[in-house]
């Protein structure tokens, strides 16, 4: 039974990759969406990938700021055209589950636009509400 032991205890404490690997996936979901929403020049359908709530939280150039309606507002005068929007690419870098509800990803952006070509990094804190997962934190810098 002693030697039994040490493998009981690692499997008890090990999780089954499987699951993560699906929790992970469906996070890396939400950004796939999001970009084919941005390429199509919806950002409204972009937006849908935050957490619809005055607690949603962004980080940008000129700070720390809340609201989702707030960002949405920020993303229309910024983004005001198709062509403005560009084409939105992504590396996604990491993604680290916190708990079963709960995942930060780190990340590199870029706009592929006719005049220029802005990118940077994104930190994204997720979590998962209504069986859904949500970006509840957005700090994104530029380059």
């Amino acid at each position: 039974m002693k030697r039994f032991l040490p493998l009981l205890i690692f499997f008890s404490c090990t999780e089954l990759p499987q699951g993560n690997a699906s929790e992970v996936d469906a996070i890396k979901q939400v950004l796939t969406t999001q970009q084919t929403y941005w390429n199509n020049g919806d950002i409204d359908g972009f937006m849908l990938g935050y957490f619809n709530s005055e607690k949603f939280e962004f980080s940008w150039v000129n700070g720390t700021e809340y609201g989702w309606e707030n960002a949405l507002k920020k993303y229309k005068i910024s983004y005001p055209t198709k062509e403005s929007m560009g084409e939105f690419r992504f590396e996604i870098l990491d993604v680290n589950l916190t708990s079963d509800t709960t995942a930060t990803l780190n990340g590199k952006w870029e706009l592929i636009r006719i005049n220029d070509n802005p990118k940077g990094r994104f930190i994204l804190n997720f979590q998962k509400i209504e069986n859904n997962w949500l970006i509840i934190k957005d700090y994104t810098t530029n380059e």
